[in-house]
């Protein structure tokens, strides 16, 4: 073992933050001897993963490392704290002590005043007992009872000051605590250290490099857009969290979704039997039809309810910070700024009355930050201010990304709808008609001006089979549709002025033929 009095320091020089974890590297300069020798380094963190220790000497001259592992030791703190620490925990200390000292001097006056009050009833009832049977001491009784009654007045009124301090050095106690939480943590009382055992062929200098992994460090994507007229500023930060012990000071980080613990899980594995059943004369005959909800999928991953980890489309993706970060290890949040732009937005104001009554502000622009964006929270900010918080999802390089920037309060939607059904006599086909009725109303300021240009959507049925044929009465509808996609949605772009208003009218047409059941 080394006989330096101080283990050599092993400073962080590099993270890369995980999931839910993270891989450390750190790095130093090791003047060795001829021979084989065993160093002490560190302090490093006890949360260090033993078995993903790796060392590696850089030598000019032959260099081996024989033996590396982590040694945890425990030191427990005393009672009162030392001259290294600082004055809040020093007061804290001398605060607890005040308070043990006043506690036992008022359980002491409780005691004597209640010592008192037992006097005087026995004086009392002695003054009672001597009235009966004839005596007559009322100058010895009066002293005695003044007496007694001055004492318990005194006590009381320390008992009182004694109360009255309590309160205050608890209140003052409190504040000082959580001074003292918030300024500095607790020193660590399981602290470890690396002892590495190397052979060097000669004596003089070599490049130490050792990395490990971390628990009790994880990472999200943030992100703030800040809309100006047409232009938006899409910022990128990755919001940091560790408390792993000790800080990372002027690391280079990177960030990644790789998910290390999942490697090792094998896929579950499970029978799927398809079976082949032959069809009854009755439903040879019919057709069984019934109305589902679909979602309009585009590419990319599944939407995860909640946050459980980082949504990087099922690829591992590498982010790198710009600029060598400083991250505390006081488990709170830090935003690390990773990437912006900006680029020319469209915005539309845009109401799909089926889903929402509300018209939403929605802007469109393309991912040009040359990396992917993960799913996660963002900060709106429309001009210069903050207007709300939304969700960005996962979004490809390139590719169009849209962000709502929260409802208009001064537009108003409402809904009806009406259905009739027909069954022609000699066909025997069932005829479903349907009637939407839109209202769209805009309240604007007196000195408001300008026309505003509004995007309805409604939806209509997308038949699968050609038994049931769905069809728009375009002469029934005002007005009608400006397009119909291939999914069913149609569009109106109606322009409203302030104080507008305007009807839009939906009329469409569900046909089956006898053989369909269940519509």
């Amino acid at each position: 073992m080394s006989t330096a009095p101080e283990p050599i320091p092993l400073p962080v020089t590099a993270v890369t933050c995980l999931e839910d974890r993270a891989h450390v590297e750190r790095a130093t300069v090791l003047d060795l001897e001829a021979g084989v020798q065993r160093l002490r380094l560190g302090p490093v963190s006890a949360l260090a993963v033993d078995r993903t220790l790796h060392a590696e000497l850089t030598a000019e001259d032959p260099a081996t490392v024989l033996d590396v592992r982590i040694v945890r030791s425990w030191t427990p703190r005393g009672p009162r704290p030392t001259d290294q620490d600082s004055a809040l925990r020093h007061r804290v200390h001398a605060l607890e002590e005040d308070l043990l000292a006043l506690s036992r001097k008022r359980d002491r006056l409780h005691a004597r005043r209640d010592a008192l009050g037992r006097l005087a009833a026995d004086l009392l009832r002695e003054i009672a007992e001597g009235a009966g049977s004839g005596e007559m001491e009322g100058p010895r009784w009066t002293d005695e009872l003044n007496r007694v009654d001055e004492e318990r007045d005194s006590y009381g009124e320390q008992l009182r000051a004694v109360e009255a301090r309590l309160t205050s050095q608890t209140t003052e106690l409190a504040t000082t605590q959580l001074s003292l939480n918030l300024a500095e943590e607790e020193p660590a009382e399981l602290t470890g250290h690396i002892e590495l055992t190397v052979e060097a062929a000669t004596a003089g200098p070599a490049e130490l490099r050792l990395s490990h992994l971390i628990a009790c460090a994880l990472w999200r994507p943030a992100y703030r857009a800040v809309l100006d007229g047409d232009r938006l500023t899409l910022e990128t930060d990755a919001t940091v969290w560790q408390r792993t012990g000790e800080d990372w000071s002027d690391v280079r980080l990177t960030l990644s979704t790789a998910r290390s613990a999942l490697a090792t899980d094998p896929p579950l594995l499970s029978e799927d039997r398809l079976t082949l059943q032959d069809r009854s004369s009755t439903e040879r005959r019919t057709v069984d039809v019934e109305l589902r909800e679909e979602e309009i999928a585009d590419l990319g991953p599944a939407s995860v309810l909640g946050l459980p980890g980082v949504d990087d489309g099922g690829e591992v993706r590498v982010l790198h910070s710009p600029t060598p970060v400083t991250v505390p290890s006081d488990g709170r949040a830090h935003r690390v700024p990773l990437s912006a732009f900006t680029t020319t937005a469209s915005s539309e104001y845009a109401c799909a009355p089926e889903l929402s009554p509300l018209v939403t502000q929605v802007v469109r622009f393309d991912n040009l930050s040359g990396h992917a964006l993960l799913a996660g929270p963002v900060d709106l900010i429309l001009g210069s201010q903050f207007s709300g918080r939304g969700t960005l999802d996962f979004t490809a390089p390139g590719a169009p990304v849209e962000l709502a920037y929260g409802s208009r309060d001064d537009h108003r939607v409402t809904r009806h709808t009406d259905e009739t059904r027909d069954t022609a006599a000699i066909t025997q086909r069932t005829v479903l008609t349907r009637t939407v009725r839109l209202h769209l109303s805009r309240f604007s300021t007196p000195d408001e001006q300008g026309e505003r240009m509004i995007v309805l959507r409604e939806r209509i049925p997308v038949s699968e089979i050609s038994a049931v044929q769905t069809r728009v009465r375009e002469e029934s509808c005002s007005p009608a549709p400006d397009t119909i996609d291939a999914d069913g949605i149609a569009r109106w772009n109606l322009a409203l002025p302030p104080g507008g208003q305007r009807t839009v009218t939906l009329v469409y047409e569900l046909t089956a033929n006898a053989k369909v059941t269940g519509l």
